[in-house]
Parts: C-alpha cells; sequence; structure tokens
C-alpha cells in the first residue's frame, strides 16, 4: 500500500516462523541501544570520569538524532529500497559497536550515542517489517503491534542482564554484547531478506532545507529537556536554546506550510484528531515516567543498588510482555480508545499505591504496582499507534512521514520531558520537605537529642572526644532528614502523576462513553479509505 515498505506475499509456515524469529532479534537489538545506555549510565559515566552534564549530554544526543531522523528515513527507504536501507544501518550499527570495543573517550562515546540514535531508529521499523512478514493477512495488525512493541520489551530486559555483563566492573562487555547482537542481526537478514519493495523518486531539494531548520531545532529542544534540571532552569544558554528552537522550528513550518509537496503536512498535523493523538502520546509517556523516574529513584534513595534490583526488573520485563501479548489479543481497530484508558486507569491506581512509600519500601513492595504499570506501558502504545497510522494513510501515503514526525517526537519529547518535570518537581519538593524537617528539629526536645547520642554512639570506639560524637552523630542526622525529605518528595511525584492520570482517565472515559451511547465509530472515515485503498492495490 505504500512505497518503500516490503511486499507482503503468502510465505510457508517455516519461513514465517524464520522471519518472527528475526523480527524478535532485530527489535531487541534496537531496544537495547537505548535500554543498555539507560541502564548503565552511571557506570558509563564513572569508567569514563564524566561529570552529571557530561554523562547527560550522551542522553541528548541518542534523543536529538532518534527524534529528527525519522524525518527522512521513511523517505530515503521509499527511493533507495528496503535491502539497501537494511544493509547500510545493520553495517553502520556493526561500524559503531566496533569503534565503542577500542576508543573510549567521552568524544567518541558522543558520536557513537548519537550515531546510535539513528541506528535505533532504523532497525525499530526494520524489526516491525520481519514481523508483518510473519503474520497471516487477517494478522498483520498485530504484527504492528508487535513490531512497536518488542523494541520495548529491552528496556526493562536490559536492566535484567546489566549486572551479569557488568560483574567484573568492565563496560567492555556492553559494548561486547552489542557486538554480539549486531552480527546476530546482520546475519539473520542476510540470510533471510525481505521481499522488494516499491520504490520513487521521494526527495525533493527543498526536504533538506527544511531538515538543515527542523533537525537543530529539535536538538535543541531535546538538549533544554535533558540538561534543564541538570544545570537548573535558570541557567542563561537555556534560555538561549529554547529562543533558537523556537525559531528554527518555526522557519520549517513555514517552509513547510507553503510547499506544494511538504514533508510535514502542517494543515494535518494542526487538525483537531491530530493535535489530540500527539497529547494522548506524550501525556501517556509523562505519565510512564513513574516507573522510569519514580520507582528507580525512590529505590536508589533507599539504597537499592544494581543487582538488587534484578527481581524487580525481571517482574518488570513479564509484566511487559504480558502487556504486549494482551494487546494483540485485544486489538480491535473498531474500538481502539478502550486500551488507551484502560492503561490511563492502571498507572492512576499504581500511582496512588506507590504514594505510601517510607524508608522500609523494598522492591518486594513495589512489584504489583510496578507490574500494573509495565503492563501498561505496552498495552496502550500498540492501538495508540495504530490509530495514528489510520489518520494519516486515510489521508495518502504522502502524510506517513508526517505522522512518523510528530510520533517519534511526542513519544522522545514525552519521555525526557517527563522525567526532566517529574526530576524538577522532585528536586522543588524535596527542599520544602527538607525545610521543613529540619525546622522541627530541635537540638533542646529531649527526642532528638537521644537520637542524636544513639548516632554519636557509633563512633564511641573511634573518638574519644563527646563533642566530636555529638558532631558526628548531627551529621548522620542530617543524612537521614535528607533522605526522608527525598522519600516525601517521591510520594508527591506519585500523587501527581495519579493525579493527572484519574484526569486523563476521565477525559477519555467520556470521549468512550460518548461514542458508545451515539454509536459513532471516530475511525469510520479512516477505516472506510483504508479498504478502499486496499481494494485499488489488489485490482492494481
Amino acid at each position: 500500500m505504500m512505497p518503500g515498505s516490503p511486499a507482503t506475499p503468502d510465505h510457508p509456515l517455516r519461513r514465517r516462523v524464520g522471519y518472527f524469529a528475526a523480527g524478535i532479534l532485530i527489535g531487541l537489538t534496537g531496544g537495547f541501544v537505548n535500554g543498555l545506555l539507560t541502564a548503565n549510565l552511571p557506570q558509563i559515566q564513572g569508567a569514563l570520569g564524566l561529570t552529571s552534564e557530561e554523562a547527560g549530554w550522551l542522553t541528548a544526543a541518542y534523543s536529538m538524532t532518534n527524534v529528527c531522523m525519522s524525518l527522512l528515513l521513511i523517505k530515503f527507504r521509499q527511493q533507495f529500497g528496503i535491502q539497501r536501507f537494511t544493509r547500510i544501518f545493520l553495517f553502520a550499527f556493526l561500524i559503531l559497536n566496533v569503534v565503542q570495543l577500542f576508543v573510549h573517550s567521552y568524544g567518541t562515546e558522543l558520536i557513537v550515542r548519537a550515531a546510535s540514535g539513528v541506528v535505533a531508529s532504523g532497525l525499530s521499523t526494520l524489526g516491525l517489517f520481519y514481523f508483518m512478514q510473519a503474520m497471516p493477512a487477517k494478522w498483520r495488525l498485530k504484527g504492528l503491534v508487535l513490531g512497536i512493541g518488542v523494541s520495548q520489551v529491552a528496556l526493562p530486559l536490559a536492566r535484567v542482564i546489566s549486572p551479569a555483563l557488568l560483574v567484573s566492573g568492565d563496560i567492555q562487555n556492553l559494548f561486547l554484547f552489542e557486538l554480539g547482537l549486531t552480527l546476530l542481526s546482520l546475519a539473520a537478514v542476510s540470510l533471510l531478506r525481505l521481499p522488494p519493495s516499491e520504490r520513487i523518486e521521494a526527495f525533493e531539494p527543498i526536504d533538506f532545507l527544511t531538515f538543515a531548520f527542523f533537525a537543530p531545532g529539535i536538538a535543541l529542544l531535546c538538549a533544554i529537556l535533558v540538561q534543564g534540571r541538570i544545570v537548573w532552569w535558570s541557567t542563561p544558554w537555556i534560555g538561549y536554546a529554547l529562543a533558537a528552537s523556537i525559531v528554527l522550528i518555526g522557519i520549517a513550518l513555514i517552509i513547510e506550510h507553503n510547499r506544494a509537496n511538504p514533508l510535514l503536512n502542517t494543515r494535518w498535523l494542526a487538525s483537531a484528531d491530530v493535535v489530540r493523538f500527539a497529547i494522548v502520546a506524550a501525556s501517556m509517556r509523562l505519565l510512564l515516567s513513574e516507573q522510569n523516574f519514580g520507582a528507580s529513584g525512590l529505590l536508589a534513595v533507599v539504597g537499592m543498588g544494581q543487582e538488587q534490583l534484578v527481581p524487580f526488573y525481571a517482574v518488570v520485563t513479564g509484566a511487559t510482555v504480558l502487556g504486549l501479548i494482551a494487546s494483540m489479543i485485544f486489538l480491535n481497530p473498531m474500538d481502539l480508545l478502550r486500551p488507551v484508558a484502560f492503561s490511563c486507569g492502571l498507572i492512576a491506581v499504581a500511582a496512588f499505591l506507590d504514594a505510601d512509600s517510607s524508608n522500609l519500601t523494598r522492591p518486594a513492595q513495589l512489584y504489583l504496582t510496578q507490574a500494573m504499570i509495565a503492563f501498561a506501558a505496552i498495552y496502550f502504545m500498540g492501538p495508540t499507534m495504530l490509530s495514528g497510522v489510520l489518520h494519516a494513510l486515510a489521508k495518502g501515503p504522502s502524510h506517513i512521514v508526517s505522522f512518523a514526525a510528530i510520533f517519534g517526537i511526542s513519544q522522545q519529547l514525552g519521555g525526557i520531558g517527563g522525567a526532566s518535570l517529574l526530576g524538577t518537581f522532585q528536586t522543588v519538593r524535596e527542599r520544602f520537605h527538607s525545610e521543613m524537617l529540619a525546622q522541627s528539629i530541635l537540638p533542646t526536645d529531649p527526642q532528638v537529642a537521644l537520637r542524636l547520642q544513639q548516632l554519636g554512639g557509633a563512633y564511641s570506639r573511634t573518638l574519644g572526644d563527646p563533642a566530636l560524637r555529638q558532631a558526628e552523630g548531627a551529621v548522620l542526622l542530617s543524612q537521614q532528614v535528607s533522605r526522608e525529605a527525598a522519600i516525601l518528595a517521591f510520594n508527591d511525584v506519585f500523587l501527581l502523576i495519579g493525579s493527572i492520570a484519574t484526569i486523563g482517565l476521565v477525559y477519555l472515559l467520556g470521549r468512550w462513553t460518548y461514542f458508545t451511547i451515539k454509536g459513532i465509530n471516530p475511525l469510520a472515515n479512516e477505516l472506510a479509505a483504508m479498504a478502499a485503498m486496499r481494494e485499488r492495490a489488489a485490482s492494481a
């Protein structure tokens, strides 16, 4: 139905199994590109001797290129074909892995992470195509959901396997693991190629002018969202970067608005349905930061190390797989709003349950709630993307580039923006709770004096001076106050997420109830347009 996508003939069962296995391998490889970086950023930071700001640029570099390249990769496939697309991106990833093995420096790692964002974007699409080849025609939409979901499974799975890879404390093992996955993926696509695709002259010279303004504008926006809470928002360059980002993106949109064949269809992107889709998709990514930032941050505060969290992330991985299976089984193109509302409800319940955490909270107390969020994270993804794809294809294949841009932007910016927003909120609330707790601690209070004496008693064998023991006890008490303030701040984060999720649930349920009572299918026109396109393709 669309140039650049492989044909979908009927394959024998043995070949379908091969496509399915290759899809899993490629999807996990693409997911591990970001998953291993996220899970092991502190270890990479320590091995390379980086500051927090420098480590933040590694995350920003990946996000920048991953978002921006979604504009060009679709047209690249359309003009040069799926096989060249496959070879270039897997060979590029192989080269990056080899470079990582031999060159350990901040500059090299920054370049590698920026290039990894491009490669991950290509691998996620490639894995999706392999899954769609593995499915019979009536299940092809389920293949779309599976292709999206497998790369998401790699994110918690990376935290499960990372301690084993770093058992010797050498980050080289991470790079060797990525290299092995890349070699396996390259072998898989060489042995089992995708069917050929239709090729057209997709690029126009003005596309690159738009990209020259749009890409740096989005890159600056990614840098702001990642670094804002690290260097703090009042840093002067944050304001300059935000102003430059608005100007650059604005120029790109003005160029596209006046084109006959735009790369970004601004009129369609400004329509109510697309704006609503982008807001819902970005909001869900923000809510899902409850797990990536909230739960992981809370467990770090109470002293849980990476090795102690392996069972926790194994549960999260299992729940993610269950969410993927459920999304495939219950996928209904006639009702794509209900699973999103259900996911929103799960997040709201889980966040409110987490809001009573204390310094005694351990991973086992979070198994249920974080499994609920992991299930919701993947359960909503397939219906949300399918809704956007239907909206885009109903308007014509040319709109799929615009959809890829808005979906990639909403997911990446929603993810890093959510972590940044929640991180800022947590920092502000931690300072508030720290001040409140400090004001309530008076040296003249008998309980405080007793606590200081107990804490100072820990140094009785090494410090003979009572005044020094009292001072050390005060230091330990201050550390405990800071920990309690951080825990209370994370509880506030959970309450905030639960409140936002509740508002989203009420809105989505309201729309779903209205459509159900009126007997309206909000995607009826899109489904009819897709059916007509399918008939035209079959007759041709």
